[in-house]
Order: structure tokens, then sequence, then C-alpha cells
């Protein structure tokens, strides 16, 4: 059955006159009225009751509109259902994180893109800087907020707003009220490290940090995620250096203090897939990039 004859019939159900549901659908009468027999001949059964001076809907009619215009109400919102998606309004959107990004730009952005499409979906899962990549690489993501420096090839990545390493040390240290930690003062120290197999780029930047100040750190424990080397500076396993932007996490029994002469960029990028095409996703990015430059601008001198 073809759709405009349904549409013919709902719009002369309507109007009941030849004329003004010819004019409704920009038609002439002769092809709407071939339509309605057509489709009463297809369906076996007769929908108006026409005279020279009256049109009527037939019992048959009357229960054969309630069921069109529910079609084509259907019909309707799948078109309108295609273009939001076809526009990145409407889907949903796969996007992983790492722990740390929550208290980076992820929040941020991924409020802007939901205040500017909402209904989009939006899935949220966490994962190690590693996984992301492999994920994104085998098109399982459509992005993701990783800390890393750089990504491989067939993928590319907005930088995020800069972050940088401060000193992590339990609260009763004795420079934990210092303004500043010059870094040669804590050589003897027992240092909580970021493990490397999860995020090498995490680890890598510790370390050169330490070398920089001619430091051979005693590493004592090895953690996944940064919240989880806060929690054990928290505990007195050791001293870390972390990001800053952790100090929004509350973590009770630690002190962040800034490094002496030191303001070291932490990494941390949203990635994608270069060969993704998901009018959501260039919404979302979009709104990332638009989120980045307020944030240059806020922090500029």
């Amino acid at each position: 059955m073809k759709l405009h004859l349904l549409r013919y019939f709902a719009v002369l159900a309507e109007e009941l006159h030849f004329g003004r549901a010819a004019e409704r659908l920009s038609i002439t009468q002769p092809p709407l009225s071939s339509g309605i027999k057509a489709l009463e001949a297809e369906l076996g059964v007769k929908l108006f009751e026409r005279t020279s001076k009256h049109v009527a809907l037939t019992p048959a009619g009357h229960a054969y509109l309630a069921e069109v215009r529910v079609v084509l109400d259907r019909v309707a919102r799948a078109g309108e259902t295609a273009r939001a998606v076809a526009e990145g309004l409407r889907g949903r959107l796969d996007i992983g994180f790492t722990g740390s990004m929550v208290y980076r730009d992820m929040p941020r952005i991924v409020r802007a893109f939901g205040e500017r499409a909402p209904g989009i979906e939006v899935h949220l899962c966490e994962m190690s800087s590693s996984e992301q990549i492999e994920a994104l690489l085998h098109r399982q993501l459509h992005a993701g907020f990783a800390n890393v420096s750089a990504v491989p090839p067939r993928l590319r990545q907005l930088p995020l707003a800069a972050d940088h390493f401060v000193c992590c040390l339990p609260d009763d240290h004795p420079l934990a009220r210092a303004r500043a930690v010059p870094l040669p003062a804590l050589a003897q120290e027992s240092f909580v490290m970021f493990a490397r197999d999860v995020a090498p780029a995490n680890h890598d930047n510790v370390i050169a940090l330490f070398h920089r100040a001619g430091i051979h750190p005693h590493t004592r424990h090895a953690a996944r995620q940064w919240l989880t080397v806060v929690s054990l500076v928290a505990l007195r396993m050791g001293v870390a250096l972390v990001p800053a932007s952790l100090a929004q996490a509350a973590v009770q029994g630690v002190r962040f203090v800034p490094i002496a002469g030191l303001r070291h960029p932490t990494v941390g990028v949203l990635a994608w897939h270069e060969e993704a095409d998901v009018p959501a996703l260039r919404v979302f990015l979009a709104c990332a990039a638009g989120a980045e430059r307020t944030s240059f601008l806020q922090s500029a001198p």
C-alpha cells in the first residue's frame, strides 16, 4: 500500500470535500478521486459515501481513519527521529574516561553537550588510558578522555585544559605546610607511583620530573588510578606527585603542595577515531572545542 494514498484518505476524511482536500494536498481532484478508489479497491471496502453534494465516511471509513492516523503519526515521528539523528541531536554516545578526568574538563564538556543535545544519551565508561586507546582503535568507543600526550595513527585528539603536578603529602608530613616543596627535599622519601602498564605517559611524566631534579625515587607502591595514589598517601604509605586537579576530590589526610620553581603540565586529551562519522560525535567534539577555548581564555594572564 502506498503511503500517499493514506494521506489522501486522511485529508479527505477531515475535509469531506474533494475540492478542499485536493487543495490541501496541492493536487487536482482527479488524482485524489482515483487514489481513493484505488485504496478502496485494495482494501475491498467502501470508505466514503459519495453523492454530487455530499461526502461522508462509512462505518468502515471511521474505523480505518483511527488506524491511519496512528500510522501517519508514526511515520512523521520516524522522519523527525531520522533528521534529529542526522543532525546529531538524537542517539547515543559511548565515552571512555579515566578516574582523574572527573576532576578535569570532562564534566564541563559533558554538561555543555547535554544542554546542546538533550536527546542524545551519553554513556560514560571508566577505563584506563591504554584500554581506551585499544577500544577507540577497534571502534568500540566513540571518544575517550585519556591521560596520554599523543595518540597512535588513525586516532585524532583534542588537548585538554592544562593541569600540572604538585606534591601530595600526608597532612602530618614536615613539609605539608610549606608554601612550596623543592623536589630534592623528597629524595629520601618512599613514593607511591602510578603503574606504568596502565598509563605509561602518567608514569613517565613523573619520572621525568625526578630525573630533572637528580632524584632516583624509591618506589614503595604502585597504583592503577590517581585517586588510589592519593589514598595511599593519606594512609602514610609514601608521598607522590599528582595532578593538582585531584585536590577537588577532598581526600582527607593529605596536603597538595606546589613544587618549588616548577609548573610541569600533566597530559590529557579527548581522543576519537579519525574515520568516525557520527553526527552526535561531531556535536560532542564541537562542545569540547568550545569548552577548551573558554578554559584557555579564563586561564590566560
